[in-house]
């Protein structure tokens, strides 16, 4: 499991101090609903019909004794009392109230965790084999490779405002027990020729597309680039363009 370190840990002491103006301000009827929707969005808070819900960040689904206990008391002091874990290892709380909404994320730095990143049209929370470091059959442990996509991944500015949330899992074993075809990139470790593990994610990647994703047609074609043309007579930017171009060429039926 990734510690957070000096780094790490100002970075969130900061964003927690900026969410808690933005929900003073949002309290106070300086910002309207839809002005404070990306803002909260950015912070993994969705508003429901009763209540707000705060959608907490697990990546591949490791938790230490200690940050059990602090979702424990934060579900005791600021919900009912628990919560629910989603197939993405992320836990719900969904009775938050906006108010305490930034002593939540306070609670959740204290112990290296944060809710960024886990709703909005970016690159969710990275799943792994629930197995993963305990599977005798594993060729490696995903859950090395799934921390350093995320630390790639996070805050990545061409990542954050994409066309449609994205989605990355990473098997390690013989059986996938991460549904790598059901994801947007399902990543399976294999050995190389010299039985390593090293570079196995690039060629997984490469034998995974060429399986679940055929190459697209010209009829596929066609309807991105027209995509694209349409996107060149609005304000986007060219990046976005670009980016809804590819997905409309990589997209599959099949989606978590």
């Amino acid at each position: 499991m990734y510690r957070y370190d000096t780094i790490d840990r100002e970075m969130l002491a900061d964003r927690v101090t900026e969410f808690r103006e933005q929900c003073q301000r949002r309290l106070s009827g300086e910002l309207t609903e839809d002005q404070f929707k990306r803002i909260r969005l950015m912070n993994g808070l969705y508003l429901q019909l009763h209540a707000y819900m705060l959608r907490i960040a697990i990546p591949y689904g490791a938790l230490s004794s200690e940050q059990l206990r602090k979702l424990a008391f934060i579900a005791g002091t600021y919900d009912k009392g628990y919560g629910h874990f989603t197939t993405r290892t992320n836990l719900q709380l969904h009775w938050i109230k906006l108010k305490d909404a930034p002593d939540i994320l306070e609670h959740l730095a204290e112990v290296g965790m944060h809710a960024i990143q886990t709703s909005g049209n970016d690159i969710r929370n990275i799943t792994a084999d629930p197995h993963a470091g305990a599977n005798a059959e594993e060729v490696d442990d995903p859950r090395i490779w799934v921390e350093a996509i995320r630390q790639w991944s996070t805050f990545h500015p061409e990542f954050s405002f994409l066309p449609r949330k994205f989605k990355i899992a990473v098997n390690g074993g013989p059986h996938d027990r991460a549904a790598i075809q059901a994801h947007d990139i399902g990543l399976q470790i294999v050995r190389d020729a010299s039985g390593a593990p090293t570079g196995a994610l690039k060629d997984a990647a490469e034998d995974l597309m060429a399986k679940v994703i055929p190459p697209p047609s010209a009829a596929q074609r066609r309807r991105a680039i027209e995509g694209a043309m349409r996107y060149a007579a609005s304000p986007f930017s060219w990046t976005r363009i670009l980016m809804r171009a590819l997905y409309l060429l990589s997209r599959r039926p099949s989606r978590l």
